[in-house]
């Protein structure tokens, strides 16, 4: 895919949106790109994080439970996976199974942080991008008499 491309796909995920074009173009060259068969497994529950997934090309199902019940969620391109593990070390809650050939750009922890120090007009932007969320989460699980 080319360098535009993968800036186009990275503008349709809200996390990114307004990202800067250089922002979004370190974070193009330092990921990697990883290529799934069906069945292979992006990461199992209960691991450790070290960042997150775009999904380019096929699909993901995402599984809470390893007893052979169908996928609980399919996930198509463009969709982020792990975006708390951008921010923050987590242990995998969910495990993520490509259905299909699979094709996703990993972002590890450490590359989103840098892009984060290297453009603080972006850093600002996913601060609160991530408040606006807390702030509406918050609401959400408000208990109203």
């Amino acid at each position: 895919m080319a360098l535009e491309d993968d800036i186009a796909n990275l503008r349709r995920i809200a996390l990114f949106e307004d990202f800067e074009t250089e922002a979004l173009r370190l974070l193009v060259f330092g990921s990697e790109t990883k290529l799934l068969r069906a069945g292979d497994a992006l990461f199992r529950r209960g691991e450790p994080s070290d960042g997150g997934y775009i999904l380019t090309g096929g699909s993901i199902a995402l599984e809470k439970r390893d007893d052979g019940r169908p996928a609980e969620k399919i996930l198509r391109p463009v969709t982020l996976i792990g975006e708390t593990a951008l921010i923050a070390e987590t242990i995998r809650p969910i495990t993520a199974l490509a259905r299909e050939p699979a094709t996703t750009l990993k972002i590890t922890r450490a590359l989103f942080h840098r892009l984060l120090e290297e453009y603080p007009a972006t850093a600002a932007r996913v601060r609160q991008r991530l408040a606006d969320r807390l702030v509406q989460l918050a609401r959400d699980l408000a208990f109203d008499p």
